[in-house]
């Protein structure tokens, strides 16, 4: 398909300039990375069979977000899902508090800054963080597509009802629907955080100070740099961590002792425009460092408040070494 697109007067030329916003698109009205690079390809082959059908006062970007969102309306309705509630926690959360309203996400995939800085026109980091995708996550499809529409990339009503095939009343009123439940499972104070495309200085150093207590393996350094409610989730699997004494139970066993794994070395990075470390693992009698997990900070007033983690399979989306 590629060879007949290139040869089809710069059809394909023309279409493969969006494919990054595009993939961000997919991306948020999926939670998943992999399966949005297959939704863009979808599109891409819906676009080349249905091309003599392109009408250019609607411009070819609009045509093609049309055919993507419906293509992830499709595929949504072949593989209907819905966030879980989560299950009891495989350590006590600390006294006193209570898990987010959220249900588990368990297909949520990051997504690496690197990329996201070749649609950045379209990225705002408020609408691509890890705590905005698990919130869209919990409207009906068709609500989370009017929402990403008419409030992410500020299409008019009009707009968004011709793409949707929807009358505009029909259109306004699903906004109606899905705003109320996006702000009930956005984190507390979601609204006040302030609006930037990159890490800011203070969660830059949190992540400093979180990568040197791991490589240092000092559970107390650690501990300094959580917030005292830290929260953490480990898609896809079904466990989650309330509380700084909760995490640390859990974790300091890993850094010291006779059950610690090994020597830790740390990659900063980026993804969904929070700061992120890679953290690769060496354990005993091995001679090199191999990927563990990667985990997804989310930093206020200067303290990690929420750590998603991921597996070691998320580097290679990300670039980084199979080994150190």
């Amino acid at each position: 398909m590629g060879r007949a697109m290139t040869g089809a007067d710069g059809f394909g030329e023309r279409v493969e300039e969006h494919r990054r916003e595009l993939h961000v698109h997919c991306y948020r009205m999926l939670g998943s990375f992999d399966e949005a690079e297959d939704l863009v390809q979808e599109t891409f082959l819906r676009a080349w069979r249905g091309r003599g059908a392109l009408r250019e006062e609607g411009g070819l970007r609009a045509w093609l977000y049309r055919i993507a969102t419906n293509a992830c309306l499709d595929h949504l309705r072949a593989h209907p899902r819905r966030p879980q509630p989560r299950p009891a926690p495989a350590i006590e959360a600390d006294p006193g508090l209570e898990p987010p309203a959220s249900g588990a996400v368990p297909w949520l995939q990051p997504y690496p800054d690197t990329l996201l800085d070749a649609a950045e026109e379209v990225v705002d980091r408020e609408t691509i963080e890890l705590a905005f995708l698990v919130a869209i996550q919990h409207l009906p499809p068709r609500q989370r597509a009017v929402l990403i529409l008419r409030d992410v990339l500020g299409w008019s009503a009009q707009e968004t009802a011709t793409s949707l095939e929807l009358t505009v009343a029909a259109v306004k009123s699903a906004l109606q629907r899905a705003r109320p439940t996006l702000r009930e499972h956005l984190p507390a104070r979601r609204l006040d955080w302030a609006a930037r495309v990159t890490p800011s200085r203070g969660e830059q150093a949190a992540l400093r100070r979180y990568v040197e207590a791991l490589e240092k393996a000092d559970p107390s350094a650690l501990a300094e740099v959580l917030r005292a409610d830290v929260w953490q989730t480990m898609p896809p699997a079904p466990i989650w961590l309330l509380g700084r004494t909760a995490f640390m139970a859990s974790w300091t066993p890993a850094m010291v002792g006779p059950e610690a794994w090994g020597d830790w070395r740390v990659i900063t990075t980026g993804a969904n425009r929070q700061p992120a470390a890679a953290a690769y693992l060496r354990r005993p009698g091995e001679t090199v460092f191999s990927p563990s997990w990667m985990g997804v900070l989310r930093v206020e007033d200067g303290l990690v408040t929420q750590i998603t983690t991921y597996g070691g399979d998320v580097f290679p989306a990300f670039g980084l070494p199979t080994s150190l």
